[in-house]
């Protein structure tokens, strides 16, 4: 059995806006319910996030405009990144460490998707073995 990656059991394509979107168009984003943070990227590369935090403190509270401030202006270091050919195993005990439920997959800079602890799960799940009795 070949070693699973961490490619195998991300979401590809996941949610993310150029660096050139307004803060005012990431806000109406990030109003949705479902939607906690979106991934900024440049030409694919991903070069940071924004929150609904990162939008208050950056935007509101330093009394920026939100139709002209851009993403590129106050996007964050996202906390972490996971290669997407590290292995899963590896990549699941990283995702504990650190306590995030999800983190985006890069492969030289290029954002690929989005890897998630339930998401590990649920592949090394499918790939036991089952156990004969």
């Amino acid at each position: 059995m070949t070693t699973q990656v961490a490619r195998d059991a991300m979401v590809p394509e996941p949610l993310a806006l150029d660096v050139a979107t307004t803060a005012s168009e990431a806000g109406e984003v990030l109003s949705r319910d479902a939607v906690r943070a979106v991934l900024v990227t440049e030409d694919g590369r991903l070069v940071g996030v924004v929150t609904r935090k990162t939008l208050v403190r950056e935007v509101v509270a330093s009394g920026r405009n939100p139709a002209k401030t851009t993403l590129g202006e106050i996007a964050e270091e996202p906390n972490a990144t996971i290669d997407s050919a590290m292995p899963l195993d590896e990549a699941f005990d990283f995702l504990e460490q650190q306590d995030y439920e999800r983190v985006p997959v890069v492969e030289d800079g290029k954002l690929l998707g989005v890897l998630s602890r339930s998401a590990i799960q649920r592949r090394m799940a499918e790939d036991e073995e089952p156990v004969e009795q």
